[in-house]
């Protein structure tokens, strides 16, 4: 493996921090979030619903949710509208953009593999962690006043499969967007 085919793939994936989630759009909103913003929030959901899932091995989990849209690098982010009109072969994408990595790529796309599939545990997981964060990204819409986003959060509601995951999405419309800094404001005389 040359040194600069590692690098490229590196440029590459930097390309996810200006891939934005087109999906949202259709709803109003101007500035979504990026790719890249997206899999930061979805590894670490992925990394603690491992856990409240008690599998054993959470690493594994948030990996595969670090590499899970690595294709839109390529592709981009296909809304459900566009993708409707358009044959996308992500799968191709990520195989080529891998292939130069030889045993290092075959990993990411096996952990790839398992999360598109939700062919393992670990890739049930990782996919449950990939729409929870979407549905949380939805109620933060929602509060800002968009609220055609609750039809995220009901079909992601549908399609997750761990308890942990449904029962987050259940509790999401108890729980304030802002609540988390409530009461952590330093007080001045």
């Amino acid at each position: 493996m040359k040194i600069n085919d590692i690098l490229n793939f590196f440029f590459e994936i930097g390309h996810l921090r200006r891939i934005k989630h087109e999906g949202w759009r259709l709803i109003g909103v101007d500035a979504p979030d990026s790719v890249a913003e997206h899999t930061l929030r979805a590894a670490q959901i992925g990394f603690v619903l491992a856990k409240l899932e008690g599998y054993a091995n959470p690493y594994e989990v948030c990996t595969m949710v670090v590499f899970h849209d690595n294709g839109e690098a390529r592709v981009g982010d296909v809304h459900k509208i566009a993708n409707r009109y358009t044959d996308v072969d992500e799968a191709r994408a990520v195989r080529e953009q891998l292939a130069r990595l030889e045993g290092i790529g075959v990993e990411i796309l096996d952990l790839w593999q398992q999360t598109e599939d939700r062919s393992t545990t670990a890739g049930i997981i990782a996919k449950d962690a990939d729409l929870l964060e979407q549905a949380v990204m939805a109620r933060e819409h929602i509060e800002r006043g968009h609220a055609a986003a609750q039809e995220w959060i009901d079909s992601i509601a549908r399609m997750v499969q761990t308890t942990s995951a449904k029962q987050l999405i259940a509790a999401l419309p108890e729980v304030g967007v802002y609540d988390w800094w409530r009461g952590l404001k330093k007080l001045t005389k």
